[in-house]
């Protein structure tokens, strides 16, 4: 069933656990997602980001997801991650996507509160939720990468900041990074428990393919609602889709192993999240 990020996060935090945002850009992806949702029973956010479009548009995607979204047997969020474009994710919301994210971490303070505050309107007037990022999660790399391309979250800017955007979940910085790690990130724990005493909207985790799943359940206790994930996924996929090409082999022989491999390691978090049998 679709839903949007709001219903899917409300009971999180009380309840202690977290549900996974699962970037989606093949068909094989969207099968292996939700197959295993619907196996554990578990809410699930699932979509694409805007630095993952590519050759395929915005509608394209919609037209990919919405369809299954609606059919699981479970809650689905259909997610429209990290739009650096408002445009884009104006027309996410227009295409039927009941979550966004606005990432306008990278601009003046005043300025991403204004914008996601005018996204936020537009987005509650079609029953869709809106996610606001403020810090900067960085890319790839080494730790110390990490540490030197992230600017933490601070708390009494992260209070401020849901306030006056009225955003429905707050995706905050404490030392994680996009892509794959080259060594152990160092999360700063302080820093989300303070950020999460100041705020109660939901808090959200970018950058967590690469963590323990030790750091998962320090990072869920300390206030985490929402964890993205896409490299652990793409990466499974493809090593499976790898292990099983032949000389003969054609793309739609790899499929079933791929499906597996997603599927496989969707369950893995999902179990590790809590978010089994939350549906």
């Amino acid at each position: 069933m679709l839903v949007t990020l709001s219903e899917i996060l409300r009971d999180t935090r009380k309840k202690g656990y977290a549900v996974g945002l699962f970037n989606c850009v093949t068909l094989e992806m969207m099968a292996g997602i939700l197959e295993a949702a619907e196996a554990l029973q578990a809410p699930v956010l699932l979509g694409p980001a805007e630095s993952l479009l590519g050759p395929v548009s915005l509608a394209d995607y919609a037209d990919l997801l919405l369809g299954p979204a609606r059919r699981a047997r479970v809650p689905v969020a259909l997610h429209f991650d990290h739009g650096f474009t408002p445009e884009l994710v104006e027309e996410a919301i227009a295409l039927g996507f009941t979550s966004v994210m606005y990432d306008g971490s990278m601009r003046p303070f005043a300025e991403n509160v204004r914008e996601t505050a005018r996204l936020v309107k537009i987005a509650h007037a079609a029953g869709c939720s809106v996610e606001g990022e403020i810090g900067h999660v960085g890319s790839n790399g080494s730790a110390e990468d990490a540490l030197s391309k992230s600017i933490y979250t601070q708390p009494e800017e992260a209070l401020t900041f849901a306030e006056q955007s009225g955003c429905d979940a707050l995706a905050i910085a404490i030392g994680t990074a996009h892509g794959v790690y080259r060594e152990a990130p160092q999360l700063n724990l302080d820093v989300l428990s303070r950020v999460s005493a100041a705020c109660e909207t939901p808090l959200v985790l970018h950058g967590g393919s690469g963590l323990s799943d030790e750091d998962f359940r320090a990072c869920i206790a300390g206030g985490i609602s929402k964890i993205n994930i896409f490299t652990s996924l793409n990466l499974a996929a493809a090593r499976a889709a790898h292990a099983q090409f032949t000389a003969t082999s054609g793309a739609f022989e790899l499929m079933p192993s791929a499906i597996e491999a997603v599927k496989a390691e969707t369950m893995r978090l999902i179990r590790v999240f809590g978010s089994d049998g939350k549906a």
